[in-house]
């Protein structure tokens, strides 16, 4: 656990695991506490959890410095979990100060903690919301002070959709905040899928089911592109997190990799 207690809010409950600080110990980050790292361990026994979030955080990394490239400043990361260990914020304003990052998450904890570690970061804020609302996320008081909704807008759902069941109708929330965005505007995507290795993601289902956590919703790649919808997919399409434009760090562990990648321009 991280030596400094700037991110801890008074009063906060150790013993409750939050999978926002249980995903920052996959990542070999010092933001948890010990029933964050039973979470965490749970996890690695059915699923290469460790390697897949490392994974996915490079990717989201490569994707902002694409989107930065592409002229996009301004940045809402739904399910965003916490905003340490590399996040947009940290990685779009090392390259432009000016970028504005609304971060958006439904885990008191999450929110809490996030309130801390973003004291003081300019063109930064946390909104508590959960993702299938889309107007209490775009009609929140930050956004709106932060997001400029005339000029395009990056859409971060990394390691989200998995969260949605089908009854939640993630093909209509995606869509609904493709309306919402400007032209230019960019969706970025991972998606928990079957395709790779459907036993271990059949373990993790009962796993999760198992320890009473959330269900988990993994998808085809037939799902995914429904997921994208009328966004236009950009090269080199949907791929594995390792496959989407590697870099030198991006390694070769395609293998076990059980998220699909993906990033979609509105037209």
């Amino acid at each position: 656990m991280s030596t400094t207690r700037q991110w801890i809010p008074d009063g906060m409950d150790r013993e409750v695991a939050s999978a926002a600080r249980a995903y920052d110990c996959l990542l070999g980050g010092t933001h948890h506490f010990a029933a964050d790292r039973k979470l965490a361990e749970q996890v690695l026994s059915v699923l290469p959890a460790n390697i897949m979030a490392r994974q996915n955080r490079d990717y989201l990394q490569r994707v902002v410095r694409f989107l930065i490239d592409c002229g996009v400043r301004q940045f809402i990361d739904l399910g965003s979990g916490l905003p340490v260990m590399g996040n947009v914020h940290e990685v779009a304003q090392q390259l432009d100060p000016e970028c504005r990052v609304i971060y958006v998450d439904n885990e008191p904890a999450t929110v809490a903690h996030s309130g801390l570690i973003l004291s003081g970061a300019a063109g930064t804020a946390m909104v508590e919301a959960d993702v299938r609302d889309m107007n209490a996320v775009l009609g929140a008081d930050a956004t709106r002070r932060l997001i400029d909704f005339s000029q395009p807008v990056g859409l971060l759902m990394l390691g989200v959709t998995q969260f949605l069941s089908d009854e939640d109708d993630p093909w209509a929330i995606i869509s609904g905040y493709r309306d919402a965005l400007p032209s230019g505007s960019h969706l970025a995507l991972s998606c928990f899928t079957w395709d790779n290795d459907p036993e271990t993601m059949q373990n993790t289902i009962d796993m999760f089911r198992e320890a009473g956590r959330s269900p988990i919703v993994p998808r085809t790649s037939a799902e995914v592109m429904r997921l994208i919808g009328d966004f236009e997919l950009l090269e080199p399409g949907l791929v594995f997190t390792p496959q989407w434009r590697p870099d030198s760090t991006s390694g070769d562990s395609d293998e076990r990799s059980n998220l699909y990648a993906g990033v979609a321009r509105k037209a």
